[in-house]
């Protein structure tokens, strides 16, 4: 047996470890996709804040250069800049990802449907809302109080895994695979909406990945 044949070997046989027990592991991101289904994301421009301009098929979320006037909605966002997605979840196991850029200032997460839009809003699992944070160099999970995360290599990319049965949602970096924090909740009990928030003229933009054609149905 070569080397090469010895490597695929031992990567086959961590798999199949992998596959007997991956909801007690946050390794391995690429491998808790076979678990998961593919959802396709698009931001709701009816939620979106006035300073708040979404783009490409309502993937892509920037600072705009002046606000928008924009007809009252009580889905939109007035005192923070924030935006949800289009779709919702009352059930399943599914991931999205989500491209955050190398600089910047945003929160990412999920949230109920009716969070407040007005008013002093704190993005805390208390108001409906289960989020990381980056502003100022530092991650932050939006836990009450917040919990600083320790996160060797600015993720780029982050892979967002919801399993709403288990009451778990769990943040990866995707550049280098490794586990960023994981929300236990227990029970969701309600259904929940994809959750993105940018700070300032300078946070750069957040764009939702399309999930590619080749994806396959998860393994369950």
């Amino acid at each position: 047996m070569n080397v090469n044949e010895k490597l695929q070997k031992e990567i086959d046989e961590r798999k199949a470890q992998f596959r007997n027990a991956w909801q007690k592991t946050s390794l391995y991101p690429d491998w808790r996709k076979e678990f998961f289904q593919a959802v396709n994301i698009t931001l709701d421009p009816a939620t979106a804040h006035p300073s708040l301009a979404l783009s490409g098929g309502n993937r892509c979320v920037t600072w705009g250069v002046k606000s928008q006037d924009l007809p009252e909605d009580p889905q939109r966002f007035y005192s923070l800049p924030c935006v949800l997605g289009h779709q919702v979840f009352t059930s399943r196991r599914c991931y999205w990802e989500v491209e955050v850029g190398d600089h910047g200032a945003w929160d990412l997460g999920i949230c109920r449907p009716h969070v407040m839009r007005k008013g002093r809003i704190c993005i805390k699992p208390e108001n409906g809302f289960w989020a990381i944070r980056f502003y100022k160099d530092e991650y932050w999970a939006l836990t009450s109080p917040e919990t600083q995360l320790t996160v060797k290599e600015h993720p780029v990319r982050v892979c967002i895994f919801l399993e709403y049965e288990e009451g778990r949602i769990s943040f990866y970096n995707m550049i280098d695979k490794s586990h960023i924090h994981t929300w236990s909740q227990g029970s969701f009990d309600g259904p929940l909406k994809p959750f993105f928030r940018l700070w300032s003229s300078d946070s750069g933009h957040l764009t939702i990945c399309p999930v590619p054609e080749t994806v396959q149905n998860p393994l369950y």
